[in-house]
């Protein structure tokens, strides 16, 4: 079995963490929100969201050969959120919160990559 890297742990780590506290304090991701989409919505995909986050994570974890496509997937619908969080920063009095939002962008590259690279179970055919 091919061994996992460090790269598939962090991003199996990540989304179990976030995962689990989409479900446990979803109100802490609803700022994040865009608020166009009204609070039911955004409560209901910060919920979605978390599930599927735990899916992908158990996936990864399992070598299912869904995972990583799921899991790159996942992180690309997520973006929109982290982008529209990030341009509703600028000129917030919080320098720290708007650094953090521009610095995540970037750090969600390696994160589609490892999850890409993630290794999956090799399955006989016969």
């Amino acid at each position: 079995m091919t061994k996992r890297s460090v790269g598939s742990w962090i991003v199996i780590a990540l989304f179990t963490v976030s995962g689990v506290l989409h479900l446990v304090s979803p109100g802490g991701f609803l700022w994040l929100m865009p608020p166009d989409l009204g609070e039911s919505t955004n409560l209901a995909l910060v919920y979605v969201s978390g599930v599927v986050e735990l899916a992908c994570a158990l996936g990864l974890l399992m070598r299912w050969r869904w995972a990583p496509l799921l899991t790159v997937l996942t992180l690309l619908a997520v973006w929109p959120a982290n982008i529209w969080y990030a341009f509703d920063q600028l000129g917030s009095e919080n320098t720290a919160l708007t650094v953090t939002a521009w610095v995540r962008l970037p750090l969600q590259i390696p994160l589609l990559w490892w999850a890409w690279k993630s290794p999956t179970r090799v399955t006989s055919s016969t």
